[in-house]
């Protein structure tokens, strides 16, 4: 049958999954937990982050990475689970722009937030002494804001330029949600520019960005192997482990999907169910189940909110048992305990102690267990006793947090 020349028709048709029928309705159970999860998983590291200030910037780009991954997934997947769930496979045109719009912003906005935390990653470890001066907060946020604006650039490139393609036959797409490369399979005319501003559009994001975390984590081993123990080595490498496990889980696909042009459209919406689902719910789990930092702020986040229940209550805390100084003697020679008193000077005692704890060197956070050894910590410019070396060998007595997170 000879397609039809027409304008950009009202509807959609996904065709999704519906090749596989008997596989829809155990897919669409996963689909639903990991819906579920990735908004529980996303949204948490947002609040705990909001809820923490003293984390370090990989947990600002960390913010930013959970952010983009709540959007892919909330623009495909409640429309995945509806096809999934029904017979009706059609999607508004409106439905299918936006899809393209959003999906194209968070794709090309992750890839370049993958690459400016691989330069955190570098800066932490190879210049542990200035990452304070160089990973300013104002420098955190225009790293992020330039990660946003470029998917947005790219995002509006190529919606509008699909947006005035002319499509044909019966509007149906072999895919479970609105993507360029399908869209222009439907084309009546030439496609000639689409496909170069798809291409030039690719390069920035698909090329350049996983060549900026290849060239950091050269770098990164370099410093690493300069080490003088294997313990040490060790402890430094399991900093970038998270990291560098989400960028091949986020790139992998992507390029096996996009450099192999005649792969299957089966194997190629499996590939993309992988990056669109699963991806956004791993990401929050990789960074959180290993991480010290993490499991200390939400430990502090849930002891702050049971004092504060407890304070409510009018009760003292059973754990901590009052000095002489929190005991006062009355005209009647009895000593009375002053709760409020007593629960403010604790409060300020332990913000004390976080602040300190906050300005010294924290090399624990290099990994779950143990500090770096002597040796390890010169090799970085520091001394063991948590100290600086300033030029020519003389302390300093300065101090910084050394922003090694796991």
């Amino acid at each position: 049958m000879e397609r039809e020349n027409v304008s950009f028709p009202s509807t959609f048709i996904l065709l999704g999954f519906s090749e596989f029928p008997r596989l829809e309705m155990p897919l669409s159970a996963v689909v639903l937990v990991s819906y579920i999860l990735t908004l529980v998983g996303n949204s948490s590291i947002i609040l705990l982050s909001l809820a923490d200030p003293r984390l370090t910037p990989m947990y600002f780009f960390l913010d930013n990475l959970s952010l983009l991954d709540l959007s892919v997934t909330c623009t495909i997947v409640p429309q995945l689970l509806a096809n999934l769930w029904g017979p009706d496979k059609t999607i508004a045109a409106w439905g299918c722009i936006t899809q393209i719009y959003l999906f194209n912003l968070t794709a090309c906005a992750e890839c370049a937030l993958l690459a400016v935390m691989a330069i955190d990653r570098y800066v932490a470890i190879c210049r542990p002494l200035r990452y304070t001066l160089i990973m300013r907060p104002w420098v955190c946020v225009q790293m992020a804001a330039a990660c946003w604006s470029s998917g947005l650039a790219n995002s509006l490139l190529q919606t509008t330029l699909t947006r005035q393609l002319p499509l044909c036959g019966h509007h149906a797409l072999d895919h479970f949600f609105c993507e360029v490369p399908v869209l222009i399979k439907l084309a009546c005319g030439a496609t000639t520019v689409n496909d170069r501003a798809l291409a030039l559009g690719a390069i920035p994001f698909a090329l350049l960005a996983p060549l900026m975390v290849l060239t950091s984590y050269i770098f990164i081993a370099r410093a690493v192997l300069k080490l003088p123990s294997a313990e040490g080595r060790h402890k430094a490498l399991s900093t970038c482990s998270s990291h560098l496990l989400v960028v091949t889980l986020y790139f992998g696909p992507g390029m096996f999907l996009y450099l192999q042009p005649s792969a299957k459209s089966s194997q190629a919406k499996f590939l993309s169910f992988f990056y669109c689902v699963i991806t956004p719910l791993l990401n929050p789990l990789i960074y959180t189940l290993r991480n010290k930092d993490v499991k200390t702020a939400w430990k502090s986040i849930l002891q702050c909110w049971g004092s504060r229940q407890r304070g409510l209550e009018g009760r003292v805390p059973h754990s901590q048992t009052p000095t002489a100084h929190d005991w006062e003697e009355t005209s009647l020679g009895s000593t009375v305990q002053k709760p409020q008193e007593f629960l403010m000077r604790k409060e300020m005692e332990e913000t004390f102690s976080k602040s300190r704890s906050t300005v010294n060197i924290n090399t624990a956070s290099l990994d779950n267990s143990d500090d770096f050894e002597a040796g390890d910590m010169q090799a970085l410019g520091l001394q063991h006793t948590g100290r600086l070396l300033a030029p020519g060998g003389h302390k300093s007595t300065r101090s910084h947090h050394i922003p090694f997170t796991s």
